[in-house]
């Protein structure tokens, strides 16, 4: 599977281009899987319910499913975070996998930033990023998409990692 990460500091718009992005790469086939790595704690669950208690009782997995959905929920009570190739490994088969978060992650990254985050530049320090989406110049000559040009940016991703 090809995978790309979308680096940048909270309040960069990362999700916001990615919820721009996925409809093209749907628009074009393509399936794309998004990883949403985060550093909060996360339960999709509701107390209370079957599933729930289920996992309070102990169970190593619950999977939930529906006509609709299915999600696979999976205890990780004393193991350590599990790293990005733990994840890929359980996913299903697509074009494309996105990656918000993980940014010490070897894999090609496009850089979102934006100015008014006032936040420093991950590039040059990260020599996984491949080009910046931005509202300004980055530093050293970098590869700029105008953060605003989500079709440029689209254009960009499909013929870099060759989707």
């Amino acid at each position: 599977m090809k995978v790309l990460g979308l680096a940048g500091w909270s309040g960069a718009g990362k999700t916001t281009l990615i919820e721009k992005l996925i409809p093209l790469c749907g628009a074009d086939g393509l399936k794309v899987t998004l990883i949403k790595q985060t550093h909060h704690d996360v339960d999709i669950d509701q107390p209370g319910k079957d599933s729930w208690r289920a996992r309070q009782a102990g169970a190593h997995e619950v999977l939930l499913a529906s006509g609709r959905r299915w999600a696979l929920m999976h205890e990780r009570r004393d193991g350590a975070e599990p790293g990005l190739q733990d994840l890929l490994a359980r996913l299903a088969p697509v074009d494309l996998v996105l990656v918000e978060g993980c940014k010490r992650e070897v894999i090609p990254k496009l850089e979102v930033h934006r100015r008014a985050n006032n936040q420093p530049w991950l590039y040059p320090g990260d020599a996984a990023i491949v080009a910046v989406a931005s509202d300004m110049a980055p530093p050293g000559g970098m590869l700029r998409l105008d953060l605003n040009d989500v079709a440029a940016i689209y254009q960009f991703i499909r013929t870099t990692m060759g989707v």
